[in-house]
């Protein structure tokens, strides 16, 4: 059973020290970005939120118009202002 501590980032999207992710989770300088500045716990975040981009927008994987889409919401949620939910957006209610 490993006792290894996770590696420790400062965190930009929580502000705070946080462990970091394993291993480059997006490929290229902006992956290693991710890397080296986003938390687990961060990381996670901006899944969820993904996920909400693609259902709530009918967003394709396929599409290479989508994927820039969503990598751009990807930097601006995690390393700038933030992004937003689409207009009229209703969060699914819990339980």
């Amino acid at each position: 059973m490993s006792t290894a501590k996770p590696r420790m980032v400062r965190c930009v999207k929580l502000g705070r020290e946080a462990p970091g992710l394993d291993r480059p989770p997006y490929p290229g300088e902006l992956g290693r970005r991710i890397y080296e500045q986003v938390s687990r716990e961060a990381w996670q975040l901006w899944l969820r939120h993904q996920t909400m981009l693609i259902n709530e927008y009918r967003l394709s994987a396929l599409d290479p118009k989508a994927r820039r889409f969503l990598e751009e919401e990807m930097e601006r949620f995690l390393f700038g202002e933030g992004s937003q939910p689409p207009e009229g957006y209703v969060p699914p209610r819990e339980g």
